[in-house]
């Protein structure tokens, strides 16, 4: 035998005794898996939340003083930062400042979601104020945030990964229930990958474990979701956990294990068993820890970070669907975050010069935003202990917190700029601003509130001409509709009626028989206001309808062709807008309002008031003339293609759910040189043409929006609607005949859902905002969108202004934000107002660089 082959010999011994003998390091973690209104009612769960924290900090105490090492010391986990709130207004001071402690010396654990909820069809900015209470846990305490979760149900969309980090997350894990689902259940007990980097569209990353759902049932014999990969991992403390875990170390290769989770269904769980474990099990190759699961994931990345995989795709909705079965309920959550905007835009203009502006709202608003954060709380499945009325009584009080405050913030705001302005022109005429809370300008109708006589004319102060009007009555109240052009971006123009006759104008469009027209289409409609035709005039006159494979066209609930309705009467009409009415009682008993607009704004409206009850499943197709066309929709925090990544869009091949996919702004449908933009008000879900949960239908060229109902089985979400009978679902169709372009679509459905807002000027004798027009803000690049602009949380007057931007272009871009006064600092901060870097700027302009499809936000304050 030669010497090289004995030292080679030797040398592949050392390195496997090396390899064989290397420490295993097994975290086991504690916490409680919440199921809020679930098992019992908020007043029986507040109480065990608190006595739950009373006990593990006497016992993290108790393991301290013993002298055990910090290893097998006592650590819990919060399943959500509702225990902090809690905790925080039940308990002394000094109790919470101990609570805070722990947190610090790494005991204790509060993620940024308020508790286990399910973000799949949640609007993005609803789900970022849902996490503001970590960003005032972080500031208030000064303690460090890395963790988030959504737990049980089977899926996770793509664009929350981006959401988490740009809101400081860094850290995840999932297990799920197998229940309850269609999902396939060899996949999820077969995933592509356990640990990897969960990655947006933008670049960001979150470290994630998932590990596969166990095939086998708990080690002491319960449900599989209590094993590796169920959301109760650790509920088994016994030598078995262990054994499986040192399974895990061989099929991911990897000698970090950590098993999470130990609460399950149960109320309340309390054990010293975490600490036994592994003082017990812990040997020279296992090295047991009671986990804080940070630690599990700062040593994943350390140890593996460089080699991990990224996972970029889109997983679809399945416990997400249940908000559905309270359609109404949830679409007034969405039109109140639309509201929002608008609100904290026009409070941030009032601020500045009156920075105490709804101080002695903060209560309100803190509770709102604990309030939307727990409006997605997974137990919308609502078949557990709890009578499903009181469940659906939960979902409305939490809805009602939250727009109870986007509803005072906009009526103070609105009143208060009002009173701001200086009032120009003769005294015996009437002024009125018409603001827009958007970063572009913009041509479209305001609507103020006004009884006076109708010898009147118009006129834009600014220009000095004559503007559009037509007088129209609506819910009662008798309004001046006119055409506002050009009003700033974050800002104003103000209009003055004039008591003299003004210029007459030719309707904006006619109707004749069951054809409405304008300059821009052509609808063909049913007595009950189902588009069999729509033609686009500008463009070649493209027909836009055809038949979907069930014999549906647009804006059809199911009734086709039948044409059983009342007819088609004017509602309104007028220079600006025409708006038409039809009702009906068949199929679902509703009435159905398609405005159509001046040629300035190219868009169809249409709003559907349902007036029934309903337990069914029902849709609202709109089947387009496309064959095999592209289809695009905002995701939460993304714009994905509804494809398979296999085939060049954004979901999973395999571990998704490909029926109800989620509905936000718009979806858009087309080919590569021309697309339909549906923008959506109300809804949160649709589905593309036949697809099941286990095929997507990606060639079809109809969608199907989710009216409500319950998606999966009559014991999954809330029956018969909560038993509402009044239902509100808007929507608005535009086209661009350049081919795909996410700005204009996502532009197209703001600008549909933020109407320009409208209020008389008092001229106040403090009034000092300009008497014509003004802007506040302005955005360089077009293909950037002010996603929020407010306040910051702690006051403008120390803490300075936010502003939340989303580049939706694929490519990274530097723009400036432009701002009406100079400015003293900037920083960036978190999703959730913690600062984060310095950001440079040159007077009155601040630089920002984004990724592509990347969101970011800034705390700015003014000199």
């Amino acid at each position: 035998m030669s010497c090289k082959f004995v030292i080679l010999l030797a040398v592949l011994l050392f390195q496997y005794i090396a390899v064989t003998a290397q420490t295993n390091r097994f975290y086991i973690a504690n916490d409680d898996h919440t199921d809020y209104v679930w098992t019992a009612n908020e007043a029986v769960y507040k109480n065990v939340m608190l006595t739950t924290l009373d006990k593990y900090l006497l016992q993290i105490d108790s393991s301290y003083t013993a002298g055990l090492p910090f290893k097998h010391q006592s650590k819990y986990n919060c399943d959500g930062s509702f225990w902090f709130w809690l905790y925080e207004r039940n308990r002394t001071e000094a109790q919470m400042n101990n609570l805070i402690t722990k947190v610090k010396s790494g005991h204790m654990t509060v993620p940024y979601n308020p508790l286990a909820v399910l973000y799949g069809g949640l609007p993005a900015e609803a789900s970022i104020r849902g996490m503001y209470y970590s960003g005032y846990l972080q500031k208030r305490y000064g303690i460090e945030m890395r963790l988030a979760i959504s737990m049980e149900s089977q899926v996770l969309p793509l664009g929350l990964s981006s959401l988490w980090r740009g809101s400081g997350v860094k850290y995840s894990w999932k297990g799920v229930c197998g229940c309850a689902s269609k999902m396939d259940k060899p996949n999820i007990q077969n995933r592509d990958h356990e640990v990897y980097y969960y990655k947006g569209l933008d670049g960001q990353k979150v470290l994630m474990k998932w590990y596969s759902l166990s095939t086998k049932s708990s080690p002491c014999g319960g449900d599989v979701n209590e094993s590796l990969g169920g959301y109760a991992e650790a509920r088994c403390l016994n030598k078995d956990l262990i054994e499986r875990m040192r399974q895990k170390s061989i099929t991911t290769k990897h000698n970090v294990v950590g098993a999470f989770g130990y609460g399950w269904d149960d109320l309340q769980t309390y054990t010293n068993k975490f600490i036994s474990l592994a003082k017990s099990s812990s040997n020279s190759t296992d090295e047991i820890i009671v986990s804080n699961e940070t630690d599990y994931f700062t040593d994943m990345e350390a140890t593996y970070g460089n080699a991990l995989s990224e996972e970029s795709v889109a997983g679809g909705n399945e416990w997400d669907l249940y908000i559905a079965s309270m359609a109404e309920v949830s679409a007034r959550v969405k039109r109140s975050t639309e509201k929002l905007r608008a609100a904290e835009a026009m409070a941030t203009v009032v601020s500045i010069n009156y920075p105490d502006f709804a101080k002695d709202l903060t209560a309100m608003r803190d509770s709102a935003w604990m309030s939307v954060g727990l409006y997605p709380e997974h137990d919308w499945t609502a078949n557990g202990p709890v009578p499903r009325e009181e469940r659906a009584g939960f979902q409305r009080r939490m809805e009602n917190n939250y727009s109870r405050y986007a509803d005072t913030l906009y009526n103070l705001s609105v009143a208060l700029l009002g009173n701001q302005i200086k009032k120009t022109g003769s005294n015996d005429n009437k002024c009125f601003f018409v603001f827009n809370p958007l970063n572009w300008v913009r041509n479209d109708f305001a609507d103020i509130p006004y009884d006076g006589n109708l010898e009147i004319a118009v006129y834009d102060v600014a220009t000095k001409k004559e503007v559009l009007w037509q007088s129209m009555k609506k819910e009662g109240q008798n309004y001046l509709r006119i055409l506002a052009t050009d009003i700033p971006s974050v800002g104003y123009k103000v209009f003055e009626i004039l008591k003299k006759s003004g210029t007459k104008q030719n309707n904006a469009a006619t109707l004749a028989g069951n054809i409405f027209e304008n300059g821009q289409y052509k609808i063909t409609l049913t007595k009950e206001g189902v588009m069999t035709g729509l033609i686009d005039k500008v463009n070649g006159n493209k027909e836009l309808v055809t038949v979907s494979p069930d014999g549906r066209y647009i804006n059809d609930m199911g009734s086709g062709t039948s044409n059983i309705g009342d007819g088609l009467v004017i509602e309104n009409e007028g220079p600006v807008s025409v708006t038409l009415k039809a009702r009906t009682d068949n199929k679902l008993k509703h009435t159905t309002s398609i405005t159509l607009f001046n040629s300035l704004i190219p868009r169809i409206d249409i709003v559907n008031n349902i007036e029934q009850n309903f337990s069914a499943l029902i849709s609202n197709t709109f089947s387009i003339n496309f064959i095999k066309p592209e289809i695009w929709h905002e995701e939460i925090g993304a714009i994905i293609k509804a494809k398979l990544i296999t085939e060049g869009g954004h979901y999973a091949a395999r571990n998704a759910r490909y029926d109800w996919l989620t509905l936000n702004h718009f979806a858009c449908l087309g080919t590569q040189n021309y697309h339909i933009s549906i923008a959506n008000r109300d809804c949160f879900f649709f589905k593309v043409g036949a697809s099941t949960p286990g095929k997507l239908d990606a060639d079809a060229s109809y969608i199907n929006v989710l009216v409500g109902g319950q998606t999966d089985d009559e014991q999954l979400g809330i029956k018969n609607q909560g038993g509402d009978s009044s239902f509100t679902q808007q929507f608005s169709i535009s086209v661009n005949n350049n081919g795909l372009d996410k700005t204009r679509s996502m532009k197209s459905a703001l600008e549909f859902q933020q109407p320009l807002i409208t209020n008389m000027i008092s001229g106040d004798i403090d009034a000092v905002l300009p008497a014509d027009k003004y802007s506040f803000l302005q955005i360089a690049n077009p293909n950037m969108i002010l996603w929020a602009l407010k306040p910051a949380e702690e006051g403008i007057k120390n803490n300075g202004l936010i502003a939340r931007v989303w580049n939706l272009n694929d490519a990274s871009v530097k723009s400036e934000l432009r701002f009406n006064k100079k400015l003293s600092s900037a920083n960036e901060t978190t999703h959730v107002e913690v600062n984060m870097n310095r950001v440079s700027f040159n007077q009155n302009k601040l630089m920002i660089n984004t990724q592509g499809q990347q969101m970011k936000t800034f705390r700015v304050k003014l000199k």
